[in-house]
């Protein structure tokens, strides 16, 4: 097939010898296998930010690392250099992922080389050697959806642990591999510990992969991943291997916030309180001064009276 232009400079350096075809063309990118050598890879070339109709939104942004002040300015006053600092940043974000992730122990594609806005990473195979499907291109008896959604979650963990919310998981961007399924597409990927939304977006990332394995098996929709391992994830206590039951009891004193607002409110009431009486005493005592002269002060009691 015809070089697509974005990948010509890959083969002019040498890491890509040919285009075999099209795999597939998503909301972000399209993706070509390609022949390395005697290894067969894929292409990610990442569309330009006004051909992709997922937007970077600003929710994903909050507490990615820029290089310098210049750069943050000009991503926030959206120059011209700014919109390429961001578009540059949005695409380091999936490569910076994927070895991050890959180095966790996660299963997601290996990435292999980065250039002018193409990602080089492993081509995800069946048991055939054909590329691998999308979960949502598989249909799963009951037992083999409960085994893929509980390996699916200690994937998610294992994220989670290395820092990071994929934060637009769902049964299509998850390839079904002999070994189990494969994370992929993660350029929105946030900052677990930097991020506002990281929580809210962990709870949808859980919650589609329970409506999508609930289909198979309706169990799974009931359970409540998210936050149990959020809760171990703010404690400190969240490992790779952290048993999970899937269950999770909300703490009702921690989530009483109008029992707690009713105490501050009463305390505040009774310091006001006392604070009116102290000033209406220190304006009885200036009127009595004001009117009979100083007090004066008590002789002390004798001894023999006390």
């Amino acid at each position: 097939m015809k070089t697509p232009k974005r990948i010509e400079p890959l083969i002019e350096d040498g890491l890509v010898d040919e285009v075999l075809r099209p795999l597939m063309s998503g909301k972000e990118a399209a993706v070509y296998v390609v022949r390395c050598g005697a290894q067969v890879r894929c292409a990610k070339v990442y569309k330009e930010a006004n051909k992709r109709s997922f937007r970077q939104a600003a929710e994903y942004q909050e507490g990615r690392k820029v290089r310098n002040s210049r750069q943050a300015r000009a991503m926030a006053k959206g120059s011209k250099y700014g919109r390429k600092e961001a578009e540059d940043a949005w695409q380091n974000a999936e490569v910076a992922a994927l070895f991050r992730l890959a180095n966790a122990g996660v299963r997601v594609p290996k990435p292999y080389d980065f250039q002018d806005g193409v990602l080089l990473m492993e081509l995800v195979t069946d048991a055939d050697g054909d590329a691998a499907p999308r979960l949502n291109d598989v249909h799963l008896e009951a037992e083999e959806a409960r085994e893929h959604h509980a390996f699916v979650i200690r994937q998610i963990v294992l994220m989670l642990c290395a820092g990071l919310v994929h934060g637009d998981l769902s049964e299509f961007n998850v390839l079904l591999g002999p070994d189990g399924p494969v994370i992929i597409d993660l350029p929105q990927a946030v900052d677990a510990a930097g991020n506002n939304h990281a929580f809210s977006m962990l709870q949808r990332d859980v919650a589609n992969m329970a409506h999508y394995f609930g289909r198979f098996a309706p169990e799974l929709k009931a359970t409540r991943y998210a936050d149990e391992m959020w809760a171990l994830y703010e404690a400190g206590e969240l490992r790779p291997d952290s048993p999970l039951s899937g269950q999770f009891e909300e703490d009702d004193h921690a989530a009483d916030v109008a029992g707690v607002m009713r105490e501050i409110d009463a305390t505040l009431r009774d310091e006001a309180r006392r604070r009116a009486a102290r000033d209406e005493a220190r304006r009885r005592a200036a009127r009595d001064e004001a009117e009979h002269g100083p007090a004066k002060a008590e002789e002390p009691t004798p001894p023999w009276m006390q």
